[in-house]
C-alpha cells in the first residue's frame, strides 16, 4: 500500500543518497500565470527547447515589447517536467539596486536569509546539484550584478540551467544569445491583433484583414505595440487606428494597470531603453534617425560621424546599439546592413529634433545618398549592374534624401538626385516614380520662382522625356527639344548625348525624325567613349528600328549594343538589345527558334533581377513568336503573363498586353476571346501614334468575326500608319479584306506591295501568307499550276523557318488545296 516518505534536506546536512524521485507531474512550476493566450512562435519555441537541453545559460534579447518575457515563460512552462527541482521565475524589473540581485533571486526561490552566510553562498548551497531551471527576467539594467551571480551559480551548480531575458546580452562565458524576432506579418501578428481586439471588444469582427496586416506591418510586428493598438478598437475603427500611427506614441497607451510602467505605453518602453544608453550611444542613436529602411556602415559613418563622435568610433557605438536591441543588424545577404524599427526610429527623430542638430544631420544624409546616385549615373568601364543593385537597396533612403531636398528648398539638388537615378528608373521599371520626382521638383521650381543651373535643368527635362518615351507616351517632345537647345548652348557633349537620347525616345514612332537624332547621338557617344550611353542608344535604336519594321537595322544595332552592354555589366541595355535586336529581329528574318531561345533566357534573367520593362517586352515578343510557330497555348500564356507584369508599368503596357493576347487567340482560331482582348487593349491605349500602329490587329479581328465594313475601315488606317515589316502585315490584312469583298484587283495590288516590302526589309515571317493569298487569287482565274507553285513556295518557307499558319486562316488554305487537287 502507499507509504508517506519524508526526506530532510538542509544545506548543512550531507546526503549520501540521491534525492527521492517524485512524479514529473508534481514538479513545482513557479511561473507567473498568464491570463491571455500565447500566439505563434512555434519555430522559436522548438529552437529554445533544443538549446536549453545543451546550453546552461540562454539569454533572450530583443527590443522592448518584442515579447521576450512571454516567450521565456512559455518555453519554461513546456520544460518544467524536465527539471526535477522545478522551474522558477525571478523578475528584476522593479529592482534598481544591483547589490540586491542575489537577494531577489533567493526570495524568488523561497529561501530565507542566513546571517552567517552571504546570499550568494546560500544560493549555491541550496541549489547544489538539483536539476533546476531559473528564468531571470529583465536583466538589462543590472547586467554587471547579474553577470557575477550567474557565473558563480553556473560554476558551482552543475545541474542548474538559466534562461534570461534582456535588451542586451549579459556578456559572460558560456552564454548563448537568442535574438527574439518580431511576429510574422503573414499570420502571427494578425492573429495576435484579432485575439486582443476581441478581448477589448467581444463583438469585434476581423473582416478587414488587409488593414489589420497594414497596422501590424507599420508596428514592425511588435507584440506590445500590437496589443496596445488592438485595445483601441473600443473607440476607433481599424482605418482610424491605421491613420493615427504617425503619432503612435500618443495612440499606443493604456496597457494593463498592474504591468510595470514601461509596458503600459509604447513611449515608456522605448524611454527605458534610451535611459540605459551612455552619452555617445545617445548621440549616435539620434543621428541614425534620418535613415529609412536599411543602411550600411559607410553611410552611418558619413551621416553620424563628426563632432562628438568621430567616424572611426561609429562602429563601436553602433555595435553597442545592436547589443542593446535599438538597432537591428542583418548580415544574411552579404555585407552587414542595419536598420531601426519604425517605432524606434520615430523616437530617435524626436530626440534628434530636441538636439538642435536635425538640419545638419539630415543634410549629411541627403549629401551621402546624392553622391551615391551621382556615382550610378557616371559612366564606368564595368560593374554597372552591381551599382544598380546597390542603389536599389538604398531606395528608401534615396526617397528620404529627395524629400528633404524639397522640404529644404534645395530644388537643384532634388533635380540632380532624380536625374542621377535614371538607370534605376529604367532597369527596375520605376518609370512613373522617376517622372514624378522630376515633375514634383520642376513644380517646386515654378511655384517658388527659383532658378537652377541650365545643365541641371536640361538633364531633368531630358530624363523626364526619356522615361515618358519608354512608357510609350512620347508626348514630351518639347521638353526633349528644350533640353537639347540648352545642351548645345552650354556646349556640353555629354549633356548633348543625354538630350539627343531623349529626342530619340520621343521620336521612336516617327522613323524619319528619329534617324537624325540617332545618327548624331551615336556618333557623339562614340567620340566620348561613353559605352553606357552608347549601349543604351543602340538598344533604343534597335527598338525604334523594330517599331519602324526594319529588322536588319535592328539586328545590327542590337548585336553591337549587346556586346557593349555585357562588357560593362549593364543588364538592362543588354536586355533591350536582345529583345528587339536579337530575338525580335532574328525571328522576323526567319530564325524563330533562335529568337525564342534568346527570349527564354532573357525573361528568366529579367524576372530574377526585377527588371519589369525587359520582362514585359520579352513576354509580348515571346507570345508573338510562339503564335507564329503554332504554339498557341504557350502564346496565350505568355501574353497573360505580360498583362500581369504590366500592372506596375501602367495602362498603356496593359493595353499592349491585351492586344498581344488578342493576337495569340487569333493564332489559336478563337475569335470571340480575341475580340474581347483586343477591345480591352484598345480601351487602355490613349496615345494616338501607338493606336495607329496597332489598327492592323483590329482589322484582322473584325475580319475573322465577319464584319467586313469594320475590317475595311481599320485596314485602310493600318497601311499608312505603319512602315516596313508592319506595313507588310497591314497590307496582307487589307488584301484579305479585299478578297472577302470580291475585289481581286485591290487584293492583288496589296499582296504584291506586301511582297515588295518583304524584299526590302528581308522579312521571312508572314511571307508565306502572301503566297497563300496570291494562290487564292490565281485559283479565282483558274490558274491552277500557278496556284500550286505559290502554295509550294509558302510551304517551303514555313518548313525552313518553323512558321505555322494562324488557325483563323486554315479553312481558306484547305479550300485552296482542295481546288488545286
Amino acid at each position: 500500500r502507499p507509504e508517506r516518505v519524508v526526506q530532510l534536506c538542509h544545506p548543512d546536512i550531507r546526503n549520501d543518497f540521491p534525492p527521492l524521485r517524485t512524479s514529473k507531474s508534481s514538479v513545482p512550476e513557479h511561473l507567473p500565470v498568464q491570463l491571455t493566450s500565447f500566439v505563434g512562435r512555434g519555430t522559436q519555441l522548438s529552437g529554445l527547447r533544443s538549446a536549453l537541453t545543451t546550453d546552461r545559460l540562454v539569454t533572450l534579447t530583443g527590443a522592448g515589447g518584442v515579447g521576450k518575457t512571454r516567450l521565456a515563460i512559455q518555453v519554461a512552462g513546456q520544460l518544467a517536467a524536465d527539471f526535477d527541482a522545478g522551474v522558477w521565475y525571478v523578475d528584476f524589473a522593479p529592482l534598481a539596486d544591483p547589490d540586491l540581485v542575489p537577494t531577489v533571486v533567493a526570495g524568488a526561490l523561497g529561501l530565507a536569509e542566513q546571517p552567517s552566510r552571504s546570499t550568494s553562498d546560500m544560493l549555491i548551497r541550496s541549489v547544489a546539484d538539483r536539476p533546476m531551471l531559473v528564468l531571470l527576467d529583465n536583466c538589462e539594467h543590472l547586467l554587471d550584478a547579474v553577470a557575477v551571480l550567474t557565473t558563480s551559480l553556473l560554476r558551482a551548480c552543475a545541474n542548474l540551467t538559466l534562461l534570461a531575458t534582456s535588451r542586451e546580452p549579459i556578456g559572460v562565458a558560456g552564454e548563448v544569445t537568442w535574438r527574439v524576432p518580431s511576429l510574422s506579418l503573414d499570420d502571427e501578428a494578425v492573429e495576435l491583433f484579432v485575439d486582443r481586439a476581441r478581448r477589448a471588444r467581444p463583438d469585434f469582427i476581423a473582416d478587414q484583414v488587409s488593414v489589420v496586416r497594414e497596422i501590424c506591418r507599420r508596428l514592425d510586428g511588435m507584440p506590445l505595440a500590437i496589443e496596445l493598438a488592438a485595445a483601441r478598437v473600443r473607440a476607433l475603427s481599424l482605418a482610424e487606428i491605421a491613420g493615427s500611427l504617425n503619432d503612435r506614441f500618443r495612440l499606443l497607451t493604456g496597457g494593463g494597470r498592474i504591468a510595470v510602467r514601461r509596458q503600459q505605453t509604447l513611449r515608456a518602453s522605448v524611454d527605458w531603453s534610451h535611459a540605459l544608453l551612455a552619452d555617445p550611444e545617445r548621440i549616435l542613436f539620434r543621428r541614425l534617425a534620418p535613415f529609412m529602411g536599411e543602411f550600411d556602415l559607410n553611410a552611418a559613418r558619413a551621416v553620424a560621424g563628426g563632432t562628438e563622435i568621430e567616424r572611426f568610433q561609429v562602429l563601436d557605438q553602433l555595435t553597442l546599439l545592436v547589443d542593446k536591441s535599438l538597432v537591428v543588424a542583418d548580415n544574411t545577404g552579404g555585407p552587414t546592413r542595419y536598420r531601426l524599427l519604425e517605432t524606434v526610429r520615430q523616437y530617435a527623430l524626436e530626440k534628434l529634433g530636441e538636439s538642435g542638430e536635425a538640419d545638419t544631420v539630415r543634410s549629411r544624409h541627403r549629401d551621402h545618398y546624392t553622391a551615391m546616385a551621382a556615382a550610378l549615373d557616371a559612366p564606368a568601364a564595368t560593374g554597372h549592374q552591381n551599382r544598380v543593385e546597390q542603389t536599389e537597396s538604398e531606395l528608401d533612403n534615396l526617397r528620404a534624401a529627395f524629400a528633404w531636398s524639397r522640404e529644404n528648398h534645395d530644388i537643384e539638388l532634388a533635380l540632380q538626385l532624380a536625374s542621377s537615378l535614371q538607370p534605376l528608373w529604367l532597369t527596375r521599371g520605376r518609370l512613373r516614380e522617376g517622372m514624378s520626382w522630376i515633375d514634383e521638383a520642376l513644380g517646386d521650381l515654378d511655384y517658388g520662382g527659383r532658378e537652377v543651373a541650365p545643365p541641371v535643368l536640361a538633364r531633368a527635362l531630358a530624363d523626364a522625356a526619356l522615361l515618358e518615351g519608354w512608357l510609350g507616351i512620347p508626348e514630351r517632345k518639347e521638353q526633349a527639344t528644350a533640353a537639347l537647345t540648352i545642351a548645345r548652348r552650354v556646349e556640353d557633349p555629354s549633356l548633348m548625348v543625354r538630350a539627343l537620347t531623349a529626342c530619340c525616345a520621343t521620336a521612336a514612332f516617327s522613323p524619319e525624325n528619329a534617324a537624325a537624332y540617332f545618327a548624331e547621338a551615336i556618333e557623339l557617344a562614340r567620340d566620348l567613349g561613353d559605352k553606357w550611353r552608347l549601349s543604351q542608344l543602340l538598344g533604343l535604336h534597335a527598338y525604334a528600328a523594330m517599331m519602324a519594321g526594319y529588322p536588319s537595322a535592328a539586328l545590327t544595332a542590337g548585336e553591337e549594343g549587346r556586346t557593349l552592354a555585357d562588357a560593362i555589366g549593364d543588364r538592362f541595355a543588354s536586355s533591350l538589345c536582345r529583345v528587339w535586336g536579337l530575338a525580335g529581329a532574328r525571328a522576323v528574318l526567319g530564325d524563330l527558334a533562335a529568337g525564342e531561345e534568346v527570349l527564354s533566357v532573357l525573361i528568366a534573367e529579367a524576372a530574377a533581377s526585377g527588371d519589369l520593362l525587359s520582362e514585359f517586352n520579352g513576354l509580348i515578343t515571346q507570345s508573338f513568336l510562339r503564335g507564329w510557330q503554332g504554339k498557341t497555348t504557350a502564346a496565350v500564356a505568355a501574353a497573360e503573363a505580360a498583362i500581369e507584369s504590366a500592372g506596375q508599368l501602367g495602362a498603356l503596357f496593359e493595353g499592349q498586353g491585351y492586344l498581344t493576347l488578342g493576337g495569340a487567340y487569333l493564332a489559336a482560331g478563337e475569335v470571340a476571346p480575341a475580340k474581347v482582348a483586343t477591345s480591352e487593349g484598345w480601351d487602355r491605349i490613349a496615345n494616338i501614334e501607338f493606336r495607329a500602329m496597332n489598327t492592323r490587329w483590329r482589322a484582322e479581328t473584325e475580319l475573322a468575326g465577319g464584319d467586313l465594313a469594320q475590317a475595311r475601315a481599320w485596314a485602310d488606317q493600318a497601311v499608312p500608319a505603319n512602315t516596313g515589316f508592319f506595313q507588310m502585315m497591314a497590307l496582307i490584312t487589307r488584301a484579305r479584306v479585299a478578297v472577302a469583298e470580291g475585289d481581286t484587283e485591290a487584293a492583288e495590288r496589296d499582296a504584291y506591295q506586301a511582297l515588295a516590302s518583304a524584299a526590302t526589309t528581308g522579312a521571312q515571317v508572314n511571307v508565306p501568307d502572301i503566297f497563300d493569298l496570291l494562290a487564292r487569287l490565281a485559283l479565282a482565274v483558274e490558274s491552277y499550276p500557278e496556284a500550286a507553285r505559290l502554295l509550294g513556295a509558302a510551304h517551303g518557307i514555313r518548313q525552313r523557318t518553323g512558321e505555322v499558319r494562324y488557325a483563323i486562316h486554315q479553312a481558306d488554305y484547305e479550300a485552296s488545296i482542295s481546288a488545286v487537287r
